[in-house]
């Protein structure tokens, strides 16, 4: 069983930088896929970034060229780092792993 813990989530000014950090208490190597995802109030979670085992990266158009995902296999963390922010990405973000196991979430507040 994995545990996931988020962290790095706050208020921050639109245009603004944030860099999340998801904790696993057991080794992510083997993990085929992690993502982040988002969910901002009354809408459905959305995928936001995802990482696949060997490197390869997805992301949500909303996203691209903002927003970056990495992994620390050593640290059994997963980072996303979130540049250029808008207040349309106010949401909690959620980290998983694996398409099973899901953290609590931290929220991510864009406003001036």
């Amino acid at each position: 069983q994995v545990q996931l813990v988020e962290s790095g989530g706050g208020l921050v000014q639109p245009g603004g930088s944030l860099r999340l950090s998801c904790a696993a208490s057991g080794s992510i190597f083997n993990i085929y896929a992690m993502g982040w995802y988002r969910q901002a109030p009354g809408k459905e979670r959305e995928l936001v970034a995802l990482s696949i085992s060997g490197g390869s990266t997805n992301y949500a158009d909303s996203v691209k060229g903002r927003f970056t995902i990495s992994r620390d296999n050593a640290k059994n963390t997963l980072y996303l780092q979130m540049n250029s922010l808008r207040p349309e990405d106010t949401a909690v973000y959620y980290c998983n792993a694996g398409g099973l196991h899901w953290g609590k979430g931290t929220l991510v507040t864009v406003s001036s």
